[in-house]
């Protein structure tokens, strides 16, 4: 029996799937299977697989689409490994993550835990920019959690472990699709099961690859987020009303100019402010002056995104 087994839903990312598995390969601890579930997919990792088959203790499958949440839920049933751990198909993993892992555990001991995601060198610069803004606590990213005490944080489904028994008492995912993995971390939270952040057990996430594709993904966060709160009352909190305020804003200072010239220049140097503090925040953490100027329109495509999903969830009958 493995200690760890690794679930990875796909759905038509070959090339995706090329990259996690080799990065897998290269894991300072092996003692881990990979279970690849194609989730409908019609352009499938059929010869991805054949090329890693004598590298890994891989186990392929296919599915008809059902969504994210239903296919790792598959993939659980069928893992052999003490821990289950599911990461997105646009994830590379750092050689050391299961050694990290594995060394925190032994002083720590979870039910589950989750760890951060950050860009690569290697990633195009809009792809490291979207990384950067996805997990900056002045965008969205400072609503994600990242608390490291027991109990606080709550693991996203790009890197995230949890014990054979959580699934047992859980279920697993309960959302097909849209902060499933929220929800999940809710109920692991409620069933009083020990969840933290290990703050080295990082991932290299490459998201999407345009400004347009990130939006559908950040309006995606936003409409899951209000579906949770209906599921779990109280889960949304103010907080998560920032990129709608953030957007009400905005609009307020574009008419201000119309009454108040003066308050209309103060709320426009305010978002100034705001956006090259953005700015300037990722040319500190990624030292590319490019990936910090894409950092801005990165940073307004991710909080319209969010506050359109948002409201839009919220605006239906019973939001």
């Amino acid at each position: 029996m493995p200690r760890y087994s690794v679930i990875v839903p796909v759905y038509n990312r070959p090339q995706e799937v090329a990259e996690l598995l080799e990065s897998l390969t290269r894991q300072t601890f092996a003692d881990f299977e990979v279970i690849l579930v194609e989730d409908g997919s019609t352009d499938t990792c059929e010869e991805v697989v054949a090329r890693y088959a004598e590298k890994l203790a891989l186990r392929y499958f296919r599915k008809p689409n059902s969504g994210p949440g239903p296919a790792r839920n598959f993939g659980y049933q069928r893992a052999l490994g003490e821990y289950l751990v599911v990461f997105d198909s646009d994830c590379v993993i750092p050689p050391r993550y299961f050694e990290v892992v594995e060394e925190f555990l032994s002083k720590n001991p979870l039910d589950a835990w989750g760890g951060p995601d950050q860009g690569h060198e290697d990633f195009t610069p809009i792809q490291r920019a979207v990384a950067h803004t996805m997990s900056s606590f002045l965008t969205t990213g400072g609503i994600r959690g990242g608390k490291q005490r027991i109990g606080s944080f709550q693991p996203r489904s790009f890197n995230m472990g949890i014990s054979r028994e959580v699934f047992q008492k859980t279920g697993g995912f309960r959302f097909d699709r849209f902060a499933e993995d929220i929800e999940f971390s809710i109920r692991m939270k409620n069933a009083g099961f020990r969840v933290a952040l290990i703050a080295d057990a990082f991932v290299f996430h490459r998201r999407r690859t345009n400004l347009k594709q990130f939006f559908t993904q950040v309006a995606n966060f936003g409409k899951g987020r209000v579906q949770v709160g209906r599921e779990h009352p109280g889960e949304v909190k103010l907080a998560h009303w920032f990129p709608v305020f953030f957007f009400l804003g905005l609009a307020v200072a574009l008419m201000m100019p119309l009454f108040n010239l003066f308050l209309a220049k103060v709320l426009s140097l305010t978002y100034l402010l705001y956006l090259l503090a953005i700015g300037v925040q990722t040319l500190f953490v990624t030292r590319s002056l490019k990936v910090a100027m894409l950092s801005i329109p990165a940073a307004v495509v991710q909080l319209s995104g969010y506050c359109y999903g948002f409201l839009n969830e919220k605006l239906k009958p019973g939001g």
